[in-house]
């Protein structure tokens, strides 16, 4: 068993990675940083099908507002309350808006939609865009990395493959814990 699982790591983890970053992925990128430590893949590799996944996510959500801006799932993501605050700093700073997009919780796909509503270049969003995705993947890849490491260190050497699997598990609900905690933190501090 513990061989079929190291083999599905390795054959799709990278899969897994892009698919999960294309829309918020951090923990997409932190697991697969994680499983490069584990060496199921090279780290390189992460931060690659991470970058491409965060490229191609924001990438489609800036075309689909550039080109279905009356379409009704668009005007309905126009009136959420997230959509308002993306639009706001977007016009304001909107080369800023583009770099940290990524970083705001929340707010990715939003932004992504609200950039392409704007008179933002198609160019100038790419190139922004992908620098931004590039310094994530970085970021996250090697926060997973770090977490592998630190797993090492503290576990020893002698981590077995259903170990390793179990503390991805454990950052994956570590992950989704905080993510819920914060959204109910913001969700409570808009109800104020």
């Amino acid at each position: 068993m513990e061989h079929l699982i190291d083999r599905l790591i390795a054959q799709y983890g990278l899969l897994a990675v892009f698919v999960g970053s294309l829309a918020e992925g951090e923990t997409a990128a932190i697991l697969g940083g994680f499983f490069a430590h584990q060496q199921a893949f090279d780290w390189w590799q992460t931060v690659l099908a991470a970058f491409a996944g965060a490229v191609l996510g924001d990438t489609a959500f800036f075309l689909v507002g550039r080109h279905f801006s009356r379409h009704p799932w668009i005007v309905r993501l126009r009136t959420r309350p997230g959509f308002d605050r993306a639009d706001a700093l977007l016009r304001r700073h909107p080369d800023l808006f583009v770099l940290a997009n990524r970083y705001l919780y929340g707010v990715r796909l939003a932004g992504g939609v609200a950039a392409g509503l704007t008179q933002i270049a198609f160019r100038r969003f790419l190139l922004l865009n992908a620098l931004s995705a590039l310094v994530w993947a970085l970021l996250f890849s090697s926060l997973g990395y770090a977490f592998g490491l630190g797993a090492q260190q503290l576990l020893g050497r002698a981590l077995h493959a259903h170990q390793r699997l179990l503390l991805a598990l454990l950052v994956l609900l570590a992950a989704i814990g905080l993510a819920l905690f914060s959204h109910r933190r913001e969700k409570r501090r808009r109800g104020r």
